[in-house]
Order: structure tokens, then sequence, then C-alpha cells
């Protein structure tokens, strides 16, 4: 009989620790982008062993995904158990789409995300400290419709994802992102909402998602501090519960934790430890 007891207690306990290691949610990795410039593969464990499932890249350069081909990455994301599912690409150009499309099809990704105005548009004021874009609206809009089509051809997913100024009116009295979202064709362009920059910019995602039903198939899941900045999630004053309860209604199909930059001695991978205990308590899956 005792024996019989022992062998409930133990399977009991062991199906508590494998509930406890299943992973859900995803991580860009451009937050330890620091982290695998150093070394890759035991970055990646470290994001594995942190829980995470599903992961973004930002590191393509010279046709290799962190210096690894598309499908040594692949390969290795397989071995840790972590699925290639969208990459920040911000090198592309009308030009050069086709041949990179075919190596984040070849890596296993299914999104392939514009991470910021291409070609040039993108603008940094280092003085300010403030990100814009030239060209405007309509411009851009085009280029994005045409990757759009290119992407949809190579058997990807395209998204464009915004920082704050998108949600601004330009000189021209346009909100970016709107008329973005007005004239893009769903069927080969879609977005990725990075919830730290739309707050920041004083729009609510939720009223973007009741305007814009089904067009944010990805979100950016970053908190924001009393000072402004970047926080791990759970740690600033965004209302993530408010937006997750609208994730049907935007589109959503995935989010990735991100922290464009660390504070006050806070190393990104503790950050991302951090964050993926917030997601439980706030509901994600």
């Amino acid at each position: 009989m005792k024996i019989k007891v022992l062998l409930i207690a133990l399977l009991l306990t062991m199906s508590c620790q494998t509930e406890e290691k299943d992973s859900f949610g995803g991580l860009a990795l451009y937050t330890v982008r620091e982290d695998m410039n150093v070394d890759a593969k035991e970055t990646l464990k470290a994001v594995a062993d942190a829980g995470y499932l599903n992961i973004e890249a930002a590191g393509y350069e010279d046709g290799n995904f962190y210096g690894m081909s598309p499908t040594d990455f692949k390969s290795l994301l397989q071995e840790l158990g972590l699925n290639p599912v969208s990459t920040h690409q911000g090198s592309v150009t009308l030009e050069n789409a086709e041949q990179m499309m075919a190596d984040v099809k070849a890596a296993g990704f299914e999104y392939f995300v514009v991470p910021v105005p291409p070609m040039g548009l993108f603008t940094y004021d280092d003085s300010t400290n403030t990100l814009g874009m030239t060209g405007g609206a309509v411009n851009l809009t085009e280029i994005i419709n045409e990757m759009g089509k290119k992407a949809n051809k190579a058997g990807l997913k395209l998204l464009y994802h915004n920082h704050d100024f998108e949600f601004m009116e330009d000189e021209d009295g346009v909100v970016p992102i709107d008329y973005m979202l007005e004239n893009t064709d769903p069927e080969y362009v879609n977005f990725q909402m990075d919830l730290f920059w739309v707050t920041k910019a004083g729009a609510d995602p939720v009223a973007y998602f009741e305007k814009y039903p089904g067009r944010f198939k990805a979100w950016h899941v970053k908190d924001m501090d009393e000072q402004g900045r970047f926080a791990p999630v759970g740690k600033g004053s965004i209302d993530f519960k408010r937006i997750l309860a609208q994730k049907e209604l935007s589109g959503m199909e995935y989010y990735f934790v991100e922290q464009d930059m660390t504070f006050d001695g806070l190393k990104p991978l503790d950050a991302i430890r951090i964050s993926y205990q917030a997601l439980k308590e706030i509901g994600f899956e």
C-alpha cells in the first residue's frame, strides 16, 4: 500500500513539473542581441530555459542568421525546442527582397517583418532622441504594398512594425499608420503592433483594434516605467489585461516580449525572465 501511495505521489510530482516546464509565448531576440552576438547557441538555450516557445529574429546579415545559414539556424532552433515565427528584416529593399525572403523561408519563418520604414526612409535625431521618417506615408505605403506581394509569392506573410511616429500627424497632416491601414490589402500586408510605442505616441491600442479589426497579427509586449523608459512586462504602467481582452478583435496570432534597452543594472536575460513570469499573471498563453 505504501509503495502504491509513493508511486502516485511521484507521478503527481512529475505531472506538476511537466506543467511547470510547458513553454509558451514569444521573445523578440532584439532584446538579447548583445548576448546573441557573443554566443547565439547558449543565449537561445537560456531563452528556451526561461520558458519561451516562439522566437522573432533580428540578426540577418549576408544571407545568414546570427552567422548561421538559414537551414543551420532552423536546425538549432529545432534542437532547442524553439519555433521560428517571425524575423525583423531592416535591410530589405525592393531589389534584395526576393533573395532575402527566400532565406527567411528556408529558415522556417512564417512572418517577414519590416521593422522601420525601409530603403533609407527611417530617421533618428540623436540630439532629441526621436524617431521619424522621410518620403511621406503614400511613398512608404507603395513600397510596403509591393513588398507584401513579393512576400506572398514567396510563401510568407508580411507585417509592418510601428514605432511612435507613425501614430502622429506628419507635415502633410496625415497619420501614417492610418493611411497604411486604409491603403494596404490584408491579403498582402498586415501589422505588428508594438504596444509600448503606441502608448508612447498617446494612442490607444484597443481603439485601433476596433477601427481596424483583424489587422494586427502580432504584438510586441513591453512595459513603460514612470520615466517613460522600457521596462519588463508587469513593471510599468501599461494595462496589458485590458489590451489582451481584445486579442481576437485585433487578429493577434503571436506576441513577443521585447525590451529595447534595460536600465539600472538589469541584464537583458534577467529582464526576459521577469517578463515571462508576468505573462502568466496577466493571462497570456
